[in-house]
């Protein structure tokens, strides 16, 4: 596996993360559990995303010095690149999130320990397939039509999805969760299993996190082949996903009174897979440079989005 990745970066790359949720944890849940407003999400947003552009110019500044001004410049766009599919990527696990949270009643203030522990599962499980889909990709060069053609179909799998509620009572986790554990109607705090009569009953706040990191595991087969489109570096992959991820939580509280603002998103989401799933299966005959790619995947995420301000969605209509 070639990879610009050195001790040196892989040891910045370590302690800014541990620093950075180290950090998340405390301020975050500065004054006890409660539930996050408007104005502190948006401010932790912003300071999420400009982490990721400053370690983005930093990344850069020591490519540049490194390997020169042509390849400094290549890698610093594939991070942004990346950065950007993995970050528009995160928004569809806020809308499956915020499903879940809606339809098991999680109260507010156990929320942010349910984030807490899926956005810890995601970058684990990111890490552990970006190594796995590295290390394919150096010895059989064929697996990069595979994760093409998957995502071409998975995008289109999604267009025809986007603007259906997906039925959580057809779920076959939940269906066998229900069928073998004995569950609990009531929530009891922050704990997963209660002792009642004796006996070990599991909470709905267990369920929530068994669906939450099933949504983790799918997500992370969408977006982990997306991204070595864009390049087949792990340290690139690995810390774009990362950085990306890290914001999950702010962003979830931004946007969760906003998600039927956005109702075109899915379109546009699914609209880069099929995008990126084409550039990868094109890419022994033609190979689209970077900085198209950042072009296009910033310009349909961005019509999406107004397109989405300017149409509001119709109000549904019950009975």
């Amino acid at each position: 596996m070639q990879t610009i990745g050195s001790p040196l970066l892989w040891g910045t790359f370590g302690a800014l993360v541990i620093v950075a949720l180290l950090v998340d944890l405390v301020l975050m849940r500065h004054g006890g559990e409660h539930k996050v407003t408007f104005k502190e999400a948006l401010g932790w947003s912003v300071g999420w995303v400009a982490l990721a552009l400053a370690f983005n110019a930093g990344l850069w500044w020591y490519a540049v010095g490194q390997f020169g001004e042509a390849d400094g410049n290549r890698i610093g766009l594939e991070f942004l690149t990346g950065y950007l599919v993995e970050k528009s990527l995160a928004v569809d696990n806020i809308f499956v999130f915020l499903m879940l949270f809606t339809y098991f009643g999680v109260p507010e203030i156990q929320r942010q320990k349910v984030l807490i522990i899926g956005i810890l599962g995601a970058i684990i499980l990111r890490a552990i397939m970006i190594f796995a889909g590295a290390f394919l990709l150096a010895k059989f060069h064929w697996i990069l039509y595979v994760f093409g053609a998957f995502l071409v179909l998975t995008g289109i799998k999604m267009l025809i999805a986007a603007g259906k509620a997906p039925d959580l009572e057809k779920n076959p986790v939940l269906k066998w969760m229900r069928g073998h554990l004995p569950l609990t109607k009531d929530y009891h705090g922050n704990a997963f299993t209660v002792n009642l009569d004796g006996k070990r009953w599991y909470t709905p706040l267990f369920v929530v996190i068994v669906l939450i990191g099933v949504t983790d595991l799918i997500f992370a087969v969408d977006s982990i082949p997306a991204i070595f489109a864009i390049t087949s570096d792990p340290f690139i992959v690995l810390t774009s996903n990362v950085f990306a991820v890290l914001g999950l939580r702010a962003m979830f509280f931004l946007l969760a009174g906003m998600a039927d603002r956005f109702h075109l998103l899915p379109y546009g989401l699914a609209t880069v897979l099929i995008f990126i799933g084409a550039k990868m299966l094109l890419i022994d005959v033609y190979k689209i440079p970077i900085l198209w790619s950042l072009g296009t995947v910033a310009m349909i995420i961005g019509i999406t989005v107004v397109l989405s301000l300017l149409r509001p969605a119709k109000p549904a209509h019950g009975g």
